[in-house]
């Protein structure tokens, strides 16, 4: 029985520490940014859901969500805040929509086919979270916090896309597109790095 007790408390300790690496690894990725041609300045992409996925399939959702709520508070620690933690919150969500969905379906059946549709049911979630989230509580929160009206966002949107004409449009042309780029070039680092990193992640 003690036997059993400190292999499991070995792996937990071994699990918690991947988690911490991982965490850390996410929180450095999120510092650096990339603005993308099609979407405002403040709309930058990283690449800081690349762990959080590996951590999904190599440990397992609830794993990637504690991925997922280490690294956001690692950037409220290093970044601070100006929407009051709000656009942490969206943005922990926004994250886990994509990676739990992911997760999940690659744990049941661990080949390269599952994780290829996990990858893709998480991008078309990321999508339609982020767009939920973006219309109903991150663009209202920015133009709260900024002191400016949502329509200063949208004749930003304007300026680089002419169809981009409301909210709506706004989150069909911009934040959307933005999503889904985003969710296929984590995918797509993730399939050729994750097989590389999987033995040492499964010791």
């Amino acid at each position: 029985m003690k036997n059993e007790i400190s292999i499991n408390q070995k792996k937990s300790v071994k699990t918690l520490t991947k988690i911490g690496v991982l965490s850390a690894i996410a929180g450095v990725l999120m510092l650096v940014e990339m603005p993308l041609w099609f979407a405002p300045s403040f709309y930058k992409l990283d690449l800081s859901e690349i762990p959080v996925l590996i951590g999904a399939f190599a440990l397992g959702p609830f794993a990637a969500i504690a991925i997922e709520f280490v690294k956001i508070l690692l950037n409220f620690v290093l970044n601070g805040t100006i929407t009051g933690g709000i656009g942490e919150l969206a943005n922990f969500l926004i994250g886990c929509s994509f990676v739990i969905p992911a997760g999940y379906i690659y744990r049941h059946h661990k080949t390269m086919k599952t994780a290829i549709i996990g990858m893709v049911v998480g991008t078309i979630s990321l999508a339609i979270v982020g767009a939920l989230l973006n219309y109903s509580v991150l663009l209202p929160a920015y133009a709260k916090v900024f002191g400016a009206p949502i329509q200063s966002f949208i004749d930003m949107g304007n300026a680089l896309n002419p169809y981009i004409i409301d909210l709506k449009t706004f989150i069909l042309y911009a934040v959307v597109p933005f999503n889904i780029l985003k969710g296929i070039i984590v995918s797509a680092i993730t399939l050729l790095i994750y097989k590389r990193l999987s033995p040492i992640l499964h010791k």
